[in-house]
């Protein structure tokens, strides 16, 4: 019974973390915006994941039996999930340099300073709609965790 407590407490604080986190990054992309708050936010999430993650290994070698197996799925995946966005978010700043024919960051700083800022600001929502997405399907795969834990 301890262990299930455990399961569903760790899931449940990933899935709070991660939804306050895909909301309040959502809503900056949706603005086009950055917050000093955003990226702690999601690192944060990210942080949760990883410890659900190593909760659920030390249930396993306590010899846990979930309501369902597939606990241990949902309970590892958004690791996996976060490591995903982070490759993603690297593609992502590469294919707006590419879109706009340059060929790296330091090509940037020879444009006028006006093009300069809508380059960032390309970059910058691409690689927070990738992060706001990742989080909300960490969120639910935390849901799910907790749900079946």
């Amino acid at each position: 019974m301890a262990e299930t407590t455990i399961a569903q407490t760790a899931a449940f604080a990933t899935l709070a973390v991660n939804a306050v986190a895909a909301a309040f990054a959502g809503l900056h992309w949706r603005q086009g915006r950055s917050s000093d708050a955003v990226w702690p936010l999601l690192r944060a999430g990210q942080a949760l994941a990883v410890l659900q993650a190593v909760a659920a290994g030390v249930l396993a070698t306590a010899g846990y039996d979930p309501a369902d197996r597939l606990y241990w799925l949902y309970a590892l995946l958004p690791v996996a999930v976060g490591f995903v966005a982070e490759q993603l978010r690297i593609v992502s700043a590469e294919q707006v340099l590419e879109n706009r024919d340059l060929p790296d960051a330091q090509a940037v700083g020879a444009l006028p300073e006006a093009e300069q800022r809508d380059v960032v600001l390309a970059i910058m929502r691409r690689e927070l709609g990738v992060m706001a997405l990742a989080a909300l399907v960490v969120t639910f795969l935390s849901l799910r965790a907790a749900l079946i834990a």
